[in-house]
């Protein structure tokens, strides 16, 4: 089990970790979530062994390892920006962790074979890593990785130089290579779909704190406030104030009812949040809050549009299936469905969900 107490890492001034506590437990996954500079290289760091923490205690397995330099811990680490042997051939870059180890040779050799399938580099293990392309040399640190049998398994956001099809394919292997070894497993990533892919469990980060830890699917549906709600969106999610005033929620001259789980709460102003998928052009069956805005610009993926609207000092994002054209500068009514919202006070705090209502 991995732990961290109270962890704070400064450098300079600067507050790079905040007051981390949380808890890995042997054999799992867990998703290391947030945008750029919001802490996770500066997180793995700290649980490799490669920086100390300004106060706190990492533990390992009981034992505090603060201090214990990164060669007396069997720790296993891929970085975006892949590092491999440049004189060694593809098969010695990945056998290297093994011989240090005095692994014996048949072992070495069926391990590397193995890692090189799974990876499609099997006719690439006499090439050097200049020989490579970018994805190629990013799949032969990830085998090595795979092959050091460690008991921490660091992976910073390791498939982003892949293509489209092997990484797909990597996101659904890679848990269950790590799980069966027993390993902890930590990836970290900028993509909430990416998180949802893997699932496991997800700390999701804003500047250096973790905001929420739990089941990635239960952070998905029930962050526990909006800062967490908007770090696990991607487009990220629609924020609007509203005027709670009985049974209703207002906003702009636009007003729907309010969901049940917050008709008895007081009266005042809310955050609602809603994410782009239940934000529509089309008139949804159930209740909506109906509201024009105007359109700034389309992002149009084949399959999916997503349309974003200035609604007053609000920006939304819209979701339509397939290619739907509207130019630059249209007045479009878009409608955000009631039974989707995420309701949030004046602190920030979730107060109501669909899960919470079962949606």
């Amino acid at each position: 089990m991995l732990e961290f107490k109270n962890v704070s890492k400064k450098v300079g001034n600067a507050l790079h970790i905040n007051d981390v506590s949380l808890r890995m437990e042997k054999g799992s996954l867990n998703v290391l979530l947030g945008p750029t500079l919001s802490g996770k290289t500066s997180l793995m760091r700290l649980m490799a062994g490669l920086d100390r923490p300004t106060s706190g205690d990492i533990l390992m397995d009981g034992q505090s390892v603060v201090g214990l330099p990164v060669q007396k811990r069997n720790v296993a680490m891929v970085y975006q920006q892949f590092i491999n042997y440049p004189a060694m051939t593809v098969y010695e870059n990945i056998a290297s962790p093994m011989r240090v180890a005095k692994v014996d040779v048949a072992t070495i050799d069926r391990r590397v074979r193995e890692a090189a399938e799974l990876m499609k580099l099997t006719p690439y293990l006499d090439r050097t890593p200049l020989n490579l392309s970018g994805g190629q040399q990013q799949r032969t640190a990830l085998a090595r990785a795979l092959v050091k049998d460690a008991e921490l398994v660091l992976l910073d956001e390791p498939l982003a130089n892949l293509d489209y099809k092997l990484r797909e394919e990597l996101r659904v292997e890679l848990p269950k290579i790590f799980a069966e070894t027993g390993a902890i497993f930590v990836y970290a990533t900028t993509e909430p779909q990416e998180a949802l892919l893997l699932g496991g469990q997800t700390a999701t980060l804003h500047e250096g704190r973790i905001t929420q830890f739990a089941d990635t699917i239960d952070v998905y549906n029930r962050p526990i406030d909006l800062l967490t709600a908007q770090t696990f969106s991607d487009p990220p999610m629609n924020v609007i104030e509203v005027e709670k005033k009985g049974n209703l929620l207002s906003t702009g001259g636009a007003q729907v009812g309010a969901p049940e789980q917050i008709k008895e709460n007081t009266d005042g102003t809310y955050t609602v949040g809603v994410r782009p998928h239940h934000a529509t052009l089309s008139e949804p069956s159930g209740d909506a809050l109906k509201i024009e805005g105007t359109v700034t610009t389309t992002e149009i993926t084949g399959s999916e549009t997503f349309i974003h609207m200035d609604i007053g000092s609000a920006h939304i994002v819209a979701l339509m299936h397939g290619v739907f054209r509207v130019n630059i500068g249209d007045k479009l009514p878009v409608y955000l469905e009631q039974s989707k919202f995420f309701v949030f006070d004046a602190q920030g705090k979730l107060i109501a969900s669909p899960q919470m209502a079962g949606a």
